[in-house]
């Protein structure tokens, strides 16, 4: 009891709530453009300022929200879209796998909530941070939290001026996406070995999306990036880690 207490306290200090917004903080300006763009193209689907908002808050999942909206038409494919969002959100179970050996000064119920939150971006500032010392629940909460407010607002605002907006592409927000997975990819940079895993995951992922149909290329890219890190193992984690977020991107 009293320890449960205590990895409480450890954990949750408000000091390292505001370290987790002040690390994500940069992010706002990369996942904002992107949260936008999501917006305006689900109001040119004909989705409402609050199904968006209630999009956001029951999948947040950036990838498989963008993957909803291209295989959105009528009649809904809703089998289609689940076994693709599916596909696509099963990385959680990589980073989840990632990040769970370095969590366990968490209380069950703040691993609960934790992996609730988990994006990719959580995932990656969490690992960055348990490199360096001990990635506690504020400071997981912190990045979350903000990651998640970001998101809901920026895409609610973007279904508000999305039927004046026009095309996002002209504005160049289609590529915030990509701009910031490679800034995640490039964080856990170490030299040839991330290298290969990297040109191992993005090869899989492109000729698996240009020959197999579906968000296969995720799993692809992922596994491919799995064997590639596990042939050149040594005792450093972030070639793996890389390989997850090279096929996100």
């Amino acid at each position: 009891m009293n320890s449960n207490h205590n990895k409480q306290a450890i954990n949750a200090t408000p000091s390292e709530f505001l370290l987790g917004i002040r690390a994500f903080f940069p992010l706002i300006f990369a996942a904002t453009p992107i949260g936008l763009l999501f917006g305006a193209l689900a109001a040119q689907k004909g989705l409402s300022p609050l199904e968006v908002l209630l999009m956001g808050s029951f999948v947040f999942a950036g990838g498989s929200q963008f993957l909803a909206l291209d295989l959105w038409s009528e009649p809904l494919p809703w089998l289609t879209i689940a076994l693709s969002t599916w596909l696509i959100n099963l990385r959680h179970v990589l980073m989840s796998t990632s990040l769970a050996p370095k969590l366990t000064h968490w209380t069950t119920r703040q691993r609960y909530l934790g992996f609730f939150i988990l994006a990719d971006e959580v995932w990656a500032l969490s690992e960055q941070r348990a490199i360096k010392t001990q990635t506690t629940f504020g400071y997981y909460l912190g990045v979350g939290i903000t990651l998640f407010l970001t998101w809901q607002i920026s895409t609610v605002a973007g279904s508000l001026i999305g039927s004046v907006l026009g095309d996002p592409a002209r504005y160049g927000l289609d590529f915030a996406f990509t701009a910031l997975f490679i800034c995640l990819v490039m964080s856990f940079w170490q030299g040839r070995k991330t290298g290969v895993v990297l040109a191992a995951s993005g090869l899989a992922a492109v000729f698996t999306h240009t020959y197999v149909p579906g968000a296969w290329y995720i799993i692809a890219g992922a596994a491919a990036g799995v064997v590639a890190a596990a042939i050149q193992y040594d005792d450093k984690p972030a070639n793996i880690k890389a390989a997850v977020e090279v096929a996100r991107s």
